[in-house]
């Protein structure tokens, strides 16, 4: 049957991109919308067989500063089976027409296709026209999107789900939930909070930070549909004093049982234990009695932007405030997210770019290391493939890159 071309509503195109395997956030048609405040613009393009859609793309075109052509780039796109070399290949056509008629130098794709999953698909790219950037590390500054990713497969019971964890970090999950702060789903008015605390997170880790706005962009693109809703971890000292308080006593009691007992070794490594663990919840309790007389109504501690695709979660944005880190916000969060997500239909939860078991001299090695930790596994994609439609402009713009990084920085990743 005859592969051709489509008009299709955004609501038709998004349902395809949810729906696909191959489908990705950055293939949604609200994603074109974020991108505007960045200067993108956005076209869509579709194929299939007798009026069934087979195939799409979110074409996103961004000017070259200082010239008149434009960078077209599927981000994660297409979206397809790549088995099936007509639809490809009839996206490809389509996109060579519309990136044509915006004036664009290249067309950039980076499908999210796992590197084993479909036999012989960097020798078909290449056979139609496209040029492999290789297979480099996850994190390669010559990525738009970072190749690897961890994912933690959430489709499992509670007790599965935190089994899959290391066990280090079992134990942090646990006691995360115990310390008594609250993660919920909070609204756009609460987007300042947020964007302040990644500011404290940018100050303390040495990154740059976004604008309040946006965060109000992806909201308002993929909230009203369901795809992100901003998380919040607050403590509130009211709810957690009582639990602290009674802790305390029960300790008390038990040290005052040991007391009473005839001296050995072995009573005085515990009531030494206890005394530690006494010393911590004193400790804890006058923070927070401190805490309540100022902020009563509590602390946002943490948060975080999480996103949806059909059947696919995407923790987004994550920050976190320098005040009250042994409460373990984050770890609340994670869970809490994974499981609510799960609610929702997911069944994968992505933690977004990481580097390959970096060296731990690597910048990277710290989030590999928080990433893995989460039963998460790799996800090596197929990475970048470029379909050159001016190479005397894509040479050039190659040729340069170290001077225009400030360009590749702007197109963003995500």
């Amino acid at each position: 049957m005859t592969v051709e071309r489509l008009t299709i509503t955004d609501e038709t195109h998004d349902a395809f991109v949810k729906a696909h395997p191959h489908g990705d956030l950055l293939q949604l048609s609200k994603w074109g919308e974020v991108k505007k405040s960045a200067g993108w613009t956005s076209r869509r393009i579709a194929v299939g067989r007798n009026g069934e859609v087979a195939g799409v793309a979110q074409l996103l075109f961004k000017k070259v500063p200082r010239l008149p052509y434009t960078l077209c780039y599927a981000s994660r796109g297409f979206v397809c089976d790549y088995r099936d070399h007509e639809v490809v290949e009839a996206l490809l056509a389509q996109a060579v027409e519309v990136a044509r008629s915006e004036r664009a130098y290249s067309i950039k794709i980076d499908p999210d296709v796992e590197v084993t999953e479909v036999a012989g698909l960097v020798d078909y790219m290449e056979s139609i026209g496209f040029k492999h950037k290789g297979f480099e590390d996850g994190l390669s500054k010559n990525y738009i999107q970072p190749r690897m990713t961890m994912i933690t497969n959430i489709d499992q019971n509670d007790e599965g789900l935190i089994k899959s964890f290391e066990r280090n970090n079992r134990s942090r999950v646990k006691l995360s939930q115990k310390k008594g702060t609250n993660a919920y789903i909070a609204g756009r008015e609460d987007l300042q909070i947020f964007a302040d605390l990644m500011q404290e997170t940018g100050s303390r880790d040495g990154f740059l930070t976004r604008d309040v706005s946006y965060f109000q962009n992806i909201y308002d693109a993929l909230n009203p549909d369901g795809d992100a809703e901003l998380v919040l971890v607050k403590l509130v000292p009211g709810e957690v004093l009582p639990k602290l308080h009674e802790e305390y006593k029960t300790r008390a009691e038990k040290k005052e049982r040991l007391g009473q007992k005839e001296k050995s070794q072995k009573i005085d490594n515990q009531l030494k234990d206890l005394e530690i663990q006494m010393t911590k919840l004193q400790k804890q309790i006058d923070e927070l009695t401190e805490m309540e007389k100022t902020n009563p109504e509590g602390k946002v501690l943490s948060g975080a932007i999480l996103t949806f695709s059909g059947h696919k979660a995407y923790y987004l944005y994550g920050a976190s405030s320098n005040e009250y880190r042994d409460y373990l916000p984050n770890y609340n969060m994670q869970l809490s997210m994974m499981c609510y997500a799960r609610e929702k239909g997911a069944k994968t939860y992505d933690f977004g770019g990481t580097s390959n078991h970096p060296d731990k001299d690597s910048e990277y090695f710290g989030l590999w290391q928080f990433k893995k930790m989460w039963g998460t596994r790799l996800s090596a994609k197929i990475g970048e493939f470029d379909y050159v439609l001016n190479p005397y402009v894509y040479q050039l713009i190659e040729q340069v890159k170290p001077r225009v990084m400030n360009f590749r920085r702007k197109l963003g990743r995500r």
